[in-house]
């Protein structure tokens, strides 16, 4: 009687077709980076010499011509500078916009006029879980006990969910923003989210963003005006001090300074890790302001 012959070891054999998928992910990584680090070459003289806004023309321009369709613009709908500079080079451009469901009325009537008033293709990017489905696994309020884990549910997991169908995006990071910020390039390869990143407003100064959106009459979010020089979800947003750091009414209380969409992948490590890895210092001076109520008027879709 025949017999099977022994194998060598009991190890699972490799799918082809994973393996090709291996080879091909590969392949479009070393491909996207050699494109960032031309990019980045192209551009250098422009951004030794030019001007904040012809620097963003050229960045802007460079990225419609190299990734055409494949490209987006990151948006929190803070003001609509960085759409508008785009559309300008790439008209009808998509333009992602995180709608955590924690957003304050005022970011979402931004979104709405930037949808009418620009050239762009907005596309809301949504979590998985609702809020109220949040709620009940992970308990209420969960941005004011784990804000990494909130920011990795609602925000960097959706978007890089999102961003797998795109070869590059453009983000509005400014150098000015503060000390996790003050080296970033014009043009990189993002490690985090395996695709180029842009940020064509990377020597721009607040003033001169704010000043730029009211001198076009672009649609700029109204809390700029009532102390909000950044502004994220509202439960972890609160007004900032003259003189303080812009960035410094976010997740006020907390260690916490990015949400991880620009500082690698400490909030996804959140998702391992369920403990809260961002002890609070204070809850003193959160924001009064009133969120909209997406438990009762139900998610926008």
């Amino acid at each position: 009687m025949s017999t099977s012959p022994a194998r060598s070891d009991d190890r699972p054999r490799e799918n082809p077709r994973e393996g090709d998928a291996s080879a091909s992910d590969q392949a479009r990584t070393e491909r996207l980076r050699r494109l960032a680090e031309e990019g980045a070459a192209e551009l250098a003289a422009i951004e030794a010499s030019g001007t904040p806004q012809e620097i963003a023309a050229a960045a802007s321009a460079w990225a419609a011509r190299t990734f055409g369709d494949s490209l987006a613009v990151a948006c929190s709908m803070a003001d609509s500078v960085l759409p508008e500079v785009v559309a300008r080079q790439a008209p009808g451009v998509d333009v992602l916009f995180l709608d955590t469901g924690y957003h304050f009325a005022e970011t979402l009537e931004t979104r709405d006029r930037v949808e009418r008033e620009l050239d762009v293709h907005i596309v809301d990017v949504r979590a998985k879980a609702s809020v109220p489905e949040q709620d009940a696994e992970h308990g209420p309020r969960l941005h004011d006990r784990d804000p990494g884990l909130c920011c990795a549910m609602r925000k960097v997991t959706p978007l890089r969910e999102t961003l797998a169908g795109y070869d590059a995006w453009i983000t509005g990071v400014r150098r000015d923003e503060g000390p996790t910020r003050a080296d970033s390039p014009l043009v990189t390869f993002d490690d985090a989210f395996g695709l180029v990143k842009i940020n064509p407003l990377v020597t721009w100064t607040l003033e001169e963003v704010n000043g730029y959106g009211y001198e076009h009459h672009l649609p700029m979010n109204p809390l700029l005006e009532q102390g909000f020089p950044s502004i994220g979800c509202a439960p972890c947003t609160r007004r900032v001090a003259p003189g303080e750091d812009p960035r410094a009414g976010r997740w006020a209380g907390f260690e916490k300074t990015e949400c991880g969409l620009h500082a690698g992948d400490d909030a996804e490590d959140d998702l391992a890790d369920e403990g809260s890895r961002d002890e609070p210092i204070s809850v003193r001076n959160r924001i009064t302001l009133t969120p909209v109520d997406h438990h009762r008027s139900g998610e926008r879709r």
